[in-house]
This record gives C-alpha cells, sequence and structure tokens, in this order.
C-alpha cells in the first residue's frame, strides 16, 4: 500500500450507522435489514453478494475478485459477524451511542461491527493501490449466530473455507493489541434426565427422582473432566426441573459449558459425556450438543502467517503479535480443519459483552491499513 491511512472520521461515520442499526441474534428482521447495509456496501466495492438464508437471520457472502497476477490465486478468507449480545433497546438506554476523548462507545461497537468496518476499508483500499500492486480473491463471511455458538453458520463456514490460502478473523484483539494465534475448542451441551413421577409421601418407592440423578450425572461430569488429560474449565450455567416438593420429579435439565486447551482433552470428555447412562434403574439420560467449535491449536502454517503478517506490519511501521485466546469463535473452525488462520483483526478497545464496550477510534484505520498491506503480500 502507499501508506497513506483512510479516514477515521468515515470508518467512524460507518461504524456509527451499523452501531444505529442493533441486531441481536435471532432477530432476524433486525438483522437481515443491517445485512441489507453490508451486502450494499460491497456490491459499491465490486463484489459480487448472497445470502444464505437461515430462519434466524441470514448469513452473508461477499466474493471480492482478485487483482492482477493475483488474480488466479488461492482466495483468502475474511470473517466476521453481525448479530450481537445485545437487547433491543440497548442504544436508547444504558449503552447509547458517543465518542468521548478518541473512543467509541455502543451496543456491538467492539464486539464486532468496527470489525466489519475494517474489512471495508481494507478492500477499498486495495481496490484504489496503484496498478501493480495486486492481491488474491478475497472472500468475505458474516454470520447472523456467531455469538449463540454459529449453529447454523458453521457449516458455511467449513464450506468458505474450502480451498482458500488463509482466514482472517476479526474479532476483537487481545487487550495489548496482538492477535490471536488459536482457541480453546468451547462446546455447550445439555445434559437431560428423565425420571418417573410418583407422590413423595404415599408412594415414595414408585418413582424415580430426576432432580437425584441429575445431581448424580453432573458429579460424573466433573469426574469425567478431571481425569482429562489437559486443562478443561467446565462450567454448570443453567439448571432446573422437578416443580412440588411433594411431588417425586420426572424431570432435570443442566445446561454444560465447556472450554478445551487441546483436541485430545476435547475427544476424552466429549466421548465420556456422550455415552453416560443412568444409575437409578427406570431413569433416563440423555446429551445433546447445543453447540460446539473445535479446538484450534497453534500451527506451523499459522505461525507461517503470523509471520507473514509481521512483516507487513513493519513495512508500515506497525509492530504486531500473535498469542492463543480462550474464547471461541468461527476461526476455531477454519484452524481446527488445518487452513492457516489468524484472528483479532479488529481494532483496539475493550468491553465486550459488557455496557462499557468501547473502540478506540485511532486504531480503526490502523488495522486497515494493516489488513490492506497483508492481502497484497499473500
Amino acid at each position: 500500500m502507499n501508506g497513506t491511512a483512510p479516514s477515521a472520521g468515515a470508518m467512524l461515520d460507518r461504524l456509527e450507522t451499523y452501531v444505529r442499526h442493533e441486531s441481536p441474534t435471532g432477530d432476524a428482521a433486525r438483522l437481515d435489514a443491517l445485512g441489507e447495509l453490508l451486502l450494499e456496501r460491497h456490491r459499491e466495492l465490486g463484489a459480487t453478494v448472497r445470502r444464505v438464508p437461515s430462519p434466524g437471520g441470514d448469513h452473508l457472502v461477499m466474493e471480492h475478485p482478485g487483482r492482477g497476477a493475483g488474480a488466479g490465486a488461492a482466495p483468502v478468507l475474511l470473517l466476521g459477524h453481525h448479530d450481537t449480545v445485545w437487547p433491543a433497546g440497548q442504544l436508547a438506554g444504558a449503552m447509547p451511542w458517543r465518542v468521548h476523548d478518541g473512543v467509541a462507545h455502543g451496543p456491538g461497537a467492539y464486539d464486532m461491527k468496527s470489525g466489519l468496518v475494517v474489512i471495508e476499508t481494507a478492500l477499498e483500499l486495495v481496490g484504489s493501490a496503484p496498478a501493480q500492486r495486486q492481491h488474491p480473491p478475497v472472500r468475505v463471511v458474516v454470520v447472523a449466530d456467531e455469538e449463540i455458538g454459529s449453529p447454523t453458520a458453521t457449516p458455511l463456514v467449513r464450506e468458505c473455507a474450502d480451498g482458500v490460502a488463509a482466514v482472517l478473523g476479526f474479532e476483537s484483539p487481545h487487550p495489548d493489541g496482538s492477535l490471536k494465534s488459536g482457541r480453546r475448542g468451547s462446546t455447550r451441551l445439555r445434559l437431560e434426565v428423565r425420571g418417573v413421577e410418583a407422590h413423595a409421601a404415599l408412594d415414595p418407592d414408585a418413582g424415580v427422582s430426576a432432580v437425584d440423578e441429575l445431581v448424580d450425572q453432573l458429579i460424573l461430569t466433573r469426574s469425567i473432566v478431571r481425569h482429562a488429560p489437559g486443562e478443561v474449565l467446565c462450567n454448570v450455567g443453567t439448571i432446573g426441573g422437578g416443580g412440588r416438593t411433594n411431588v417425586v420429579p420426572a424431570a432435570a435439565w443442566a445446561e454444560v459449558g465447556l472450554r478445551f486447551a487441546d483436541a485430545e482433552s476435547e475427544r476424552v470428555v466429549l466421548d465420556g459425556l456422550g455415552s453416560l447412562a443412568a444409575i437409578r434403574p427406570g431413569a433416563e439420560v440423555s446429551t445433546t450438543a447445543l453447540s460446539r467449535r473445535p479446538t484450534w491449536a497453534q500451527s506451523p502454517s499459522s505461525a507461517d502467517l503470523l509471520a507473514t503478517v509481521e512483516a507487513a506490519a513493519r513495512r508500515l511501521g506497525q509492530s504486531i503479535a500473535g498469542a492463543p485466546a480462550a474464547g471461541g469463535a468461527d476461526t476455531n473452525t477454519t484452524g481446527s480443519l488445518g487452513v492457516p488462520t489468524l484472528d483479532g483483526f479488529g481494532p483496539r478497545g475493550a468491553g465486550a459483552h459488557a455496557t462499557h464496550e468501547q473502540v478506540v477510534v485511532d486504531s480503526l484505520p490502523e488495522r486497515a491499513l494493516l489488513v490492506a498491506e497483508v492481502l497484497t503480500i499473500l
């Protein structure tokens, strides 16, 4: 690139537009309204665009042609999402859009509508670069259900990652601005128990307590996790069942969140939880995966990609590093497939999923310049 930074003001205006279009996960009408703005912007930038229908809001795919000698190369995949954790009305309540001391605040500003602005601006930069600057085709995928584990988007992400040279994710970076070079595996399971209802005083032996069975199954769950070969985080986040104290409960359930540092621990724990059997005669136990993001471990291919990004940063007078992250994202999917992957190309900021969510405005053009430079040397 020629090193001329894009306008922070123009990027901020675009970010404000996107933040003001609230887009909670599952609100198809709001997501699709924002999606149309995104598609229109990518049409302006020369992309062929399509919607991928989904009941909770359509996913978006935008295909940008390559340039020069890079036109026939394998594409680079840019990954993002346009759903947020915030309900509609948050903007008019606890999280109004505002810019103060070079920091922009608002629901979804950091996670991750600012990343979408970085994508667009980087593509605008490579499109306006001198004719001799080549770049490969760029495929942009923006999904609508990332905040709940991408249950409908994951097959699309897998499909769109097939045959690409590299994947860049536009989630937020580490607090110091470093990129994310790996992610823990993340799985949400629902553990359900069926028992037999009976009067708790007059005929207790005829009943089978689903609540008691669930308690014992959760103890077994902890044991399975404890005996995994590597570190596993386990959180029983939601639990329910039963109804009245004079009735042996016939149903109980829990939702369990799991994080895996390595693929072998992930396999051992998920195999174990998938084979849970009832302890009490007459009880039934089942486990259902609500969402799953496989472990993305650091790999030589991702290390090579990071070295390329570091070189691009040096050419711009920037400094960048990479480190694994605990949180999950769609880059878990591509990284686990062995595709060279890096995440965290969104701007610096703070407060993902928190009411103080914020973006450092000056880092918007910095990130766009870096991504544009990376695209021209991949």
